[in-house]
């Protein structure tokens, strides 16, 4: 076998690996953008014109997560910004990242930051005076 028939399937491996990268990029620009509205892997995967498996690969590759992970990891950063920021209710931070219930949010908060949502922003008031 020649060098450029070996050369062929390496050079199609390379650029699936970097359309899955350059996928998995664009899903979480999607994900940075509408995190707040009810977002699924099929809906996100079917605006990228991919499919839910490559979707879901490209996750799993490149980010070391998946879609539902990073979907609550953005939801939940950007809770934590409105907690420390805005004087909102929790079940309003809730509703505004995205959670449609607010227990579920308070206990996926508790899971991520070892502490509930007010007692969060209780501690970042308490910071913000003292500095």
């Amino acid at each position: 076998m020649s060098a450029a028939a070996t050369a062929v399937p390496s050079q199609r491996r390379e650029q699936t690996r970097e359309g899955l990268r350059l996928l998995y990029l664009r899903a979480r620009v999607c994900i940075q953008r509408h995190h707040a509205q009810p977002l699924t892997l099929g809906m996100v995967a079917r605006a990228l014109s991919s499919s839910p498996r490559q979707l879901e690969r490209a996750f799993r590759d490149f980010g070391d997560t998946t879609f539902r992970a990073e979907l609550t990891r953005v939801r939940l950063g950007e809770a934590a910004r409105l907690l420390a920021t805005q004087p909102l209710v929790v079940s309003d931070v809730a509703h505004r990242v995205g959670f449609r219930q607010a227990p579920h949010f308070c206990k996926a908060f508790k899971q991520a930051f070892g502490m509930t949502p007010g007692a969060y922003r209780d501690r970042a008031i308490r910071h913000r005076r003292t500095r």
